[in-house]
């Protein structure tokens, strides 16, 4: 690991994704920090235990100020598959313009890298959604960052019921020759498979690509964890002892998109 890679700011603290992403990087032994968004700090739980964590909101560059100091890595994870444009909730405003004011952030606040959560394209995709996405990918790149793009695939918590489609192209993302037809890198993973994948990434002295897909995501797992093998138990004076896996601190009911606390439009 580089020398000065272990502090990471994760934004999106509060929902499912950015949740999941900064459990990861605690259990990869990173110093995680977190922006929560106004109203969502309950859904910390414990986790806001285990991390730094302050209250901002992406959409106002005020409220950013200063917090990148000091970071060496962001993940940035805030977005929305729905957008409400009668509300002012474009796909704009939505997903390119928190990831510009996020990127300014690191541009002012001196953090070097950075990592989008960005949309691979999919029939069950919005457009807009995905134009927006690609924007935020471009304007990362252009204002000098070391950046790099997960382009991820709808996410699932393992044991939950899926609708009957996702589960349909997560078989055929599975399936020699079928999934080297674009299959696999739509087809639904679960969120720690992402959320591991992830963390590595950002930790990663480094990577070796700017964009990153569902099959590099698997591949950055270890054989069991993407089956969900336990861990061994830890032993101490020949007794077994138990430690909680940051994933365990986890809110399943943490909301999975982070929208603005108003709608009006923010330029």
């Amino acid at each position: 690991m580089w020398k000065n890679n272990r502090r990471v700011l994760v934004t999106g603290g509060g929902t499912f994704l950015g949740d999941y992403i900064a459990a990861a990087l605690l259990a990869e032994g990173a110093d995680v920090s977190m922006l929560v968004r106004p109203g969502n700090e309950e859904h910390l739980g414990a986790l806001g235990q285990r991390v730094r964590w302050w209250v901002a909101d992406v959409w106002d560059p005020a409220s950013l100020r200063g917090r990148g100091r000091g970071q060496s890595v962001v993940v940035h994870t805030v977005g929305s598959l729905v957008a409400n444009p009668q509300q002012g909730l474009t796909h704009h405003r939505l997903n390119f313009l928190s990831a510009r004011n996020v990127a300014n952030m690191c541009i002012t606040d001196g953090v070097p890298r950075m990592v989008l959560m960005s949309s691979a394209r999919a029939p069950w995709i919005s457009g807009a959604y995905i134009k927006a996405k690609r924007e935020a990918e471009t304007y990362m790149a252009r204002v000098g960052l070391d950046g790099y793009t997960v382009r991820a695939p709808i996410t699932y918590l393992r044991g939950q019921k899926r609708p009957l489609l996702y589960r349909i192209v997560s078989a055929l993302g599975n399936t020699p020759i079928i999934s080297w037809l674009g299959f696999r890198r739509i087809a639904p993973l679960p969120i720690d498979i992402i959320a591991r994948g992830v963390a590595r990434i950002a930790l990663e002295p480094q990577p070796h690509k700017r964009v990153y897909y569902a099959g590099d995501l698997v591949r950055l797992n270890t054989r069991d964890e993407r089956r969900n093998v336990p861990a061994p138990v830890p032993h101490t004076n020949g007794q077994p002892y138990q430690v909680a896996h940051p994933f365990q601190l986890l809110d399943d009911d943490a909301p999975f998109a982070w929208l603005p606390p108003d709608s009006e439009e923010n330029t």
